[in-house]
């Protein structure tokens, strides 16, 4: 049953993993034997904020943020108690958890394999991971388990607003309390070229073509035809981080794995805690599959884009989000076949 339901995501999304492994390599490659890339590359930035990096963000996010549909919003009372539980755990747990993980095991638990500055810039990424739970595979998530569809559209709508007033602040917070300095004009204009300005053309854009053309053309025809831009942009994004990263990642190919270890354990306990409450609160199964999935999934284009403002291509802050890339499809699908086998547990 569980095969059956994976096989309907995209052969894209399916083996994501394995996209960034190759993109990884080729990175790499053109980072170690054509340096003049990314160099030339690297040139191109505005107020800390690399402009190849913020076009591919649009490529990646605005197509997702065309499926947000914030009329939605007019129906949170009919799921409360879902909603609550996304919302807590999604901004009151989440961030705080990623960072007393993070810091554990990158300055206690692996102290003697990471120098202490490249572990604070490893905690950092792991931090903008922690504050941007996700808003767009989400959906995908939702399908594999038979997740309530309005519901999800009401988390991901509400989880985007709420986006915008609480990612910086957190952020500034847990960064500060880390010693790691972050201005806070860097934190705010990333939010707006990255989260607000994709965010309004793709309601601007869904509320014309709705009204010139129908919701079922756009859903079905219009938003289809952005599905290949999204995966161009994400997969050349990555290949312009990893051709940055070659030096660090061929110097130190341990740190990859030992990146991943937090942000896995995190993952399962954001969605043990959200799923465990949704449970107990006696939620039946369709809203409570999605939100444990919203939570511990990540919007990692926020914060690779996030991250190469503050630190820059060439970071390890920027490796550590990338990781999160790295990391997020296998681990889901994992929670996914975990939440249909438990299914029977929960009310109909």
């Amino acid at each position: 049953m569980t095969k059956t339901k994976t096989s309907n995501i995209s052969t894209f999304n399916k083996y994501l993993t394995l996209w960034v492994l190759l993109c990884m390599v080729l990175g790499v490659l053109i980072g170690k034997y054509i340096p003049a890339i990314p160099d030339f590359l690297n040139q191109f930035e505005y107020a800390k904020v690399s402009i190849p990096t913020a076009i591919l963000i649009w490529v990646m996010i605005y197509p997702m943020m065309l499926k947000v549909d914030f009329e939605s919003i007019k129906n949170v009372r009919k799921n409360p108690k879902g909603l609550f539980v996304t919302w807590i755990v999604n901004w009151l747990i989440k961030p705080f958890t990623m960072y007393a993980l993070a810091s554990f095991f990158l300055f206690t638990v692996f102290d003697h394999l990471i120098p202490a500055e490249i572990a604070r810039e490893y905690l950092a990424g792991a931090v903008l991971l922690g504050a941007a739970p996700c808003t767009a595979m989400v959906f995908v998530w939702s399908k594999l388990t038979n997740g309530d569809p309005a519901y999800t559209v009401i988390q991901v709508a509400t989880n985007d607003l709420i986006i915008l007033f609480a990612f910086v602040p957190i952020v500034k917070f847990l960064l500060g309390i880390s010693d790691i300095v972050v201005p806070w004009a860097t934190l705010i204009l990333s939010v707006i070229l990255f989260v607000v300005i994709p965010l309004v053309a793709g309601v601007l854009t869904r509320r014309i073509v709705v009204k010139r053309r129908g919701l079922k053309y756009f859903e079905d025809v219009f938003v289809k035809k952005f599905d290949g831009s999204t995966t161009i942009g994400l997969l050349l994004m990555l290949v312009f981080i990893f051709s940055t990263q070659a030096e660090t990642l061929l110097g130190n190919p341990l740190h990859i794995l030992l990146i991943a270890v937090p942000l896995v354990l995190q993952t399962a306990l954001i969605f043990a805690i959200a799923y465990l409450a949704c449970y107990l609160l006696k939620l039946p199964h369709n809203i409570a599959a999605p939100a444990g999935m919203i939570g511990a999934s990540n919007f990692f284009e926020l914060s690779v884009a996030v991250a190469i403002a503050l630190f820059g291509t060439t970071s390890p802050a920027a490796l550590a989000t990338t990781v999160g890339v790295l990391t997020e499809v296998p681990v889901m699908l994992l929670l996914v076949t975990i939440a249909n086998k438990t299914k029977k547990y929960f009310s109909k």
